[in-house]
C-alpha cells in the first residue's frame, strides 16, 4: 500500500515511496495514461497508480510490443513523451522494437522498466540485464536510478532530453527495492519544457537570397516536431512562393494533400515523375526530415555528399546535418520556429521564375493517385478510395510494414494534421496498438488499421485490449498468404525460387468475432463498402478481411513482372 506523503511533524519529514515518487513525476509532467504488461518488478508502481484512475489511465496489454508501440504513437501523434511501463527481462526486450521505432522516426517516449532489486545486481539474477548496454544504441538516454530521492531528478531529465532537439526515447530501469522502500519525501521538479533552436536571420535572409536566384526550386517537408500552427506557417510559406512540396516518407500529413501545390509523398514507390522533378531541382528545401534511405529512395535521388542541388537542410538535431549530404545552408531548428519565421519571408517581387511549377506537380499526383488495375476481384486502389470518400477528414489511418501500404500510401488522401501514424522504421506490428493508442486518445475520432495478414497477426492478441477498453478502431486485413514485400524481393533476386515467405491464416472474421467484435469477410470490390457500412453500425471494434491473390503485388507491378524483372537482372 502507498505510504502518504503528508509530513509527521515540523522536525520529522514526510516519508513516502520511489514508486509514489514515479507516479508524482508523472503527474507533474503531464502524464495521462501507460500502457504496460504487468510485471511483479514494478508492483509497487502499479500500487501508486491505483491511486490516481482519475487522472492516469492504465491501459494493459497483451505483449509488451504493443505497449511500447502505443507509446510511441502517442508521442506521435501528440509531440508529448508516451510512456510505457514494462517488466524486466523478456519484458524489456519485447518492449525494444518500440524503443527502434521511437529513435529512428525520432518520437519523444519513455520507456520504464522494473528492475532487479540492488542488492541481487550483477549475480545474473532472474531476468537481469543492463539496459544500458542493451538500449546504448537504440535510445537518446539511458539510465538507472538507484537512489529514490533522485527519481524526480531523473523524470525531470527523461522529459526533457525525449522532447528536446530530436526527440527520441529515453529508457529509465528502476530496482523494485528503490520503488518498494520508504524514503524521505523530495521535492519533485516543475513541469519539462521542450528545448529547441530557431533559425537566425542571417540564415533565413540566405534561404530568401537562393530562392530568388532559383529556377527549379522544391520543397520537401516532414519529420516529427510539426504541431498545427506551423503546419499552417509552412502552408503560407509555399503559398507566398508558389512552390511545389513533397512531403517524407509517412508524414504524409504535414499538407492537406489536396492542396494545388502539393505534389506527393518522396519514399518508397515515390511518382517516378516526382523523383525526377527533385533530380531537376536547382535548390531543394528539405525542411524536417532526415535524409535517410527511404526518403532519398536508397540514396539514390542525390549524389553523395555533395548534391547537385543547392541544398537547404533543416533539421531539429545538429548531429543529423551532413550525416550523409553537406548541405550548403544547414539549418538547427525546430519546426514551428522555422516555420513561423518562413510564414513571413515573402518574395521581393510578384514575378518568379517557376511560376506554374507547383499546379503541374499537383496534377502529376492527382494523375498518379488514379487507382490503377490489378490481377484479381478486389481492386484495392479503389477500395482505398472508397474509405477516403466514406471516413471524415480527421479519421486517423495506421499502418504497420508491408506491400499492402503502398495503396494506402499512393490513393489516400490525408488532410488533418496527425491523421497518419506508420513507422518509418518498417516495423511490421505496428498499426494495430498504434490504432489503439490513437482511439483511447481521441475517442471521437475515427481510427482505421490497415494491416496485411503477417503484420495483423503480429498484434492480432491485442483485440482482446481493443474489446477490454471498448476501443472502436476498424482493423483492414489484407489478406494474400504471404509475406508479401519478402516475397517480392524473392522473386526480384531468385526468380521461380520461392521458400519460407508463404502464410496459413486464420479465418480473420471468425477470429475476430472469437473476440466479441465484429468480423467480415471481402473477396470483391464491390463488396467493401457494404461490409464497411456494417462495420461501423456495429458499434464494436471491428476486422474486415479482404482476401486478394498473391499476384496482385503493389498497385505498379504484378509478381510476373517482378519475376521478368529478376531474369533480366540475372541476364536469363
Amino acid at each position: 500500500m502507498s505510504l502518504p506523503n503528508a509530513p509527521v511533524s515540523a522536525s520529522q519529514p514526510a516519508r513516502t515511496t520511489g514508486a509514489r515518487l514515479v507516479v508524482d513525476a508523472l503527474l507533474t509532467h503531464g502524464v495521462e495514461r501507460v500502457f504496460c504488461v504487468p510485471g511483479e518488478s514494478f508492483l509497487a508502481v502499479l500500487d501508486s497508480l491505483h491511486d490516481e484512475t482519475a487522472q492516469i489511465q492504465t491501459i494493459v496489454c497483451r505483449h509488451e510490443a504493443a505497449a511500447a508501440n502505443m507509446a510511441e504513437a502517442v508521442g506521435k501523434l501528440t509531440g508529448r513523451p508516451g510512456v510505457a511501463l514494462v517488466t524486466r527481462g523478456p519484458g524489456a526486450t519485447h518492449a525494444s522494437i518500440g524503443v527502434h521505432t521511437a529513435f529512428q522516426d525520432s518520437t519523444p517516449m519513455i520507456l520504464l522498466i522494473g528492475q532487479c532489486a540492488r542488492e541481487h545486481l550483477d549475480r545474473e539474477a532472474f531476468q537481469e540485464i543492463d539496459y544500458r548496454r542493451m538500449f546504448g544504441q537504440m535510445a537518446k538516454w539511458v539510465a538507472q536510478i538507484d537512489d529514490p530521492k533522485r527519481i524526480p531528478e531523473y523524470l525531470s531529465h527523461a522529459f526533457h532530453t525525449a522532447t528536446s532537439g530530436r526527440p527520441g526515447p529515453v529508457v529509465l530501469a528502476l530496482p523494485e527495492d528503490v520503488l518498494s522502500d520508504a524514503c524521505d519525501a523530495v521535492p519533485g521538479a516543475p513541469a519539462y519544457h521542450r528545448v529547441a533552436a530557431s533559425p537566425s536571420a542571417a540564415q533565413i535572409a540566405k534561404l530568401g537570397e537562393l530562392l530568388e536566384g532559383a529556377q527549379r526550386p522544391m520543397v520537401i517537408a516532414g519529420g516529427s516536431g510539426w504541431t498545427p500552427a506551423a503546419c499552417a506557417d509552412l502552408q503560407r510559406f509555399i503559398e507566398n512562393w508558389q512552390l511545389p512540396i513533397g512531403l517524407a516518407f509517412r508524414f504524409q500529413d504535414t499538407l492537406n494533400n489536396d492542396h494545388p501545390n502539393y505534389a506527393g509523398d518522396v519514399g518508397l514507390g515515390i511518382n517516378p515523375a516526382l523523383a525526377q522533378r527533385i533530380r531537376d531541382a536547382d535548390l531543394l528545401l528539405t525542411l524536417g526530415p532526415r535524409l535517410g534511405e527511404a526518403t532519398t529512395n536508397g540514396y539514390t535521388l542525390f549524389d553523395i555528399p555533395k548534391t547537385k542541388q543547392t541544398l537547404v537542410h533543416v533539421h531539429q538535431g545538429a548531429d543529423e546535418l551532413g550525416r550523409v549530404y553537406a548541405a550548403d545552408l544547414p539549418i538547427v531548428s525546430g519546426m514551428p520556429e522555422l516555420a513561423a519565421m518562413l510564414a513571413e519571408l515573402k518574395p521581393s517581387s510578384g514575378k518568379l521564375a517557376w511560376a506554374g511549377a507547383a499546379e503541374d506537380a499537383h496534377r502529376a499526383y492527382l494523375e498518379w493517385r488514379k487507382p490503377r488495375a490489378i490481377p484479381g476481384d478486389v481492386q484495392m486502389g479503389e477500395v482505398i478510395q472508397q474509405l477516403r470518400a466514406h471516413l471524415p477528414d480527421d479519421a486517423i489511418l495506421t499502418n504497420g510494414a508491408g506491400n499492402y501500404a503502398t495503396w494506402l500510401h499512393r490513393h489516400f488522401s490525408y488532410r488533418h494534421f496527425r491523421s497518419q501514424l506508420a513507422p518509418t522504421s518498417g516495423a511490421m506490428g505496428y498499426g494495430v496498438p498504434a490504432a489503439l493508442a490513437a482511439k483511447s486518445l481521441y475517442p471521437q475520432r475515427a481510427v482505421v488499421a490497415l494491416a496485411g495478414d503477417g503484420c495483423f497477426m503480429m498484434a492480432a492478441q491485442e483485440l482482446a485490449t481493443a474489446m477490454q477498453y471498448d476501443l472502436r478502431v476498424l482493423f483492414i486485413v489484407v489478406n494474400n498468404s504471404h509475406f508479401g514485400t519478402i516475397r517480392m524481393h524473392q522473386e526480384r533476386h531468385y526468380p521461380h525460387r520461392v521458400h519460407g515467405t508463404g502464410l496459413t491464416n486464420p479465418d480473420f472474421a471468425a477470429f475476430a468475432r472469437s473476440f466479441g467484435a465484429h468480423g467480415e469477410t471481402v473477396e470483391r470490390t464491390e463488396d467493401f463498402l457494404p461490409a464497411l457500412q456494417r462495420a461501423i453500425e456495429s458499434q464494436l471494434p471491428a476486422v474486415i478481411e479482404i482476401r486478394m491473390p498473391q499476384e496482385a503485388s503493389t498497385p505498379a507491378a504484378t509478381l510476373e513482372q517482378i519475376r521478368e524483372q529478376g531474369r533480366k537482372m540475372r541476364g536469363e
